[in-house]
């Protein structure tokens, strides 16, 4: 998609700091971190939303890669958190499939 930030990034067309990238996925560091360690994990395609994504095996990927980076950058024993927000009421802002990594110190709002 041309104008969508995270195609151009995949493309190399903008930068960004790349933390990991394999076959059909890369993982950057957000540009405006919520939590010390902040990363943004998305497949190569092009997916709107979660709501777009059949590809399962996909979708597994990015979890494992996310427990993967969570343990190389060493908060994986501490806890972290993954999100994906999915579509404009549930916060998400850019639209392209991405999981959010959080940790590095406790987050608020326990959701069990």
């Amino acid at each position: 998609m041309s104008d969508c930030i995270f195609c151009k990034i995949v493309s190399g067309e903008m930068p960004a700091t790349i933390i990991e990238e394999s076959e059909g996925l890369i993982a950057i560091k957000d540009v405006h971190p919520q939590a010390p360690v902040h990363l943004l994990i998305m497949p190569k395609r092009h997916f709107r939303s979660l709501l777009e994504c059949d590809d399962e095996a996909l979708l597994g990927r990015m979890l494992s890669m996310a427990k993967g980076l969570a343990e190389e950058q060493g908060v994986a024993a501490g806890g972290f958190r993954v999100l994906i927000n999915t579509n404009k009421d549930g916060g998400q802002t850019v639209f392209h499939l991405h999981m959010h990594l959080l940790a590095g110190r406790q987050l608020a709002g326990e959701m069990g």
